[in-house]
């Protein structure tokens, strides 16, 4: 799998527990739903930050992205590099 797409990945992860947990606090603050999320957004944050640095390698500007809260697991990934070309035989109708 393209270090890319692991990174949107665990990005993609993060900021959906993130919406989920600030969703739950907002509205009907389950304690179970906090219990859950808590830790699987615990994880994906760092989780984030040490692949955009495994990725990017030594360029500062991407792993810095991935330090901000939600977005920057995607935002390190769009830095990483350009996401490759759609062939003609793919493209949307």
């Amino acid at each position: 799998m393209n270090p890319r797409r692991v990174l949107e990945i665990i990005g993609a992860v993060e900021l959906a527990t993130l919406v989920l947990m600030l969703g739950n606090v907002v509205t009907v603050h389950q304690p179970e739903v906090s219990r859950v999320l808590g830790p699987v957004h615990g994880v994906a944050y760092p989780a984030t930050v040490i692949a955009a640095v495994l990725v990017l390698g030594g360029r500062h500007r991407g792993w810095l992205l991935a330090l901000v809260p939600g977005i920057g697991g995607l935002l390190a990934a769009r830095a990483a590099s350009p996401p490759s070309p759609r062939r003609e035989d793919q493209a949307c109708p």
